[in-house]
């Protein structure tokens, strides 16, 4: 067994979710889970199939965000992965929608951080281990770290 990492470059303003699904209806239905729970959002989305034709199979609102999330699944090219490539809304906004996509099996991150896909590659095919999600810890947050982050989360929204 071989391991290997992809690395993801994140567009300005965008975030990544990468997930593995089961079965082709994925396509379908994630579109569906965006769209209907933020429907401001732009977004490409693309499909690894793992049986069949195994195509590259994708969906999304947005021309160039198609594009990119294509081209991160062939360089990803494990059987049953997911990206998605998100403008205009947060991950917060739509993970639990996501997670609860019934062909869903997990979800492997939600980014805007610098991103490498660790991939494990066999004599079957290629599946993603797991994800490393920006950088290591600097050290532990003081009284005004704490008081950064809920001012950080007042302006966008998220605590009064």
């Amino acid at each position: 067994m071989e391991l290997s990492t992809v690395k993801i470059e994140i567009p300005q303003d965008a975030n990544v979710i990468i997930g593995q699904s089961h079965f082709i209806k994925s396509v379908e239905d994630i579109y569906e889970a965006i769209i209907s729970t933020v429907p401001q959002a732009k977004f490409g989305f693309a499909f690894s199939e793992a049986s069949g034709p195994c195509l590259i199979r994708y969906d999304g609102n947005d021309d160039e965000l198609k594009k990119l999330a294509i081209s991160y699944a062939q360089n990803i090219a494990c059987g049953h992965s997911f990206i998605i490539i998100l403008k205009n809304a947060y991950p917060i906004n739509i993970l639990n929608t996501i997670q609860n996509v019934p062909e869903v099996c997990r979800i492997f991150c939600a980014t805007a951080n610098p991103l490498e896909v660790i991939v494990a590659q066999s004599e079957q095919g290629r599946g993603i281990l797991g994800v490393i999600d920006g950088e290591v810890p600097k050290g532990i947050e003081t009284a005004e770290h704490i008081k950064e982050r809920i001012e950080f989360l007042k302006k966008v929204g998220y605590k009064r």
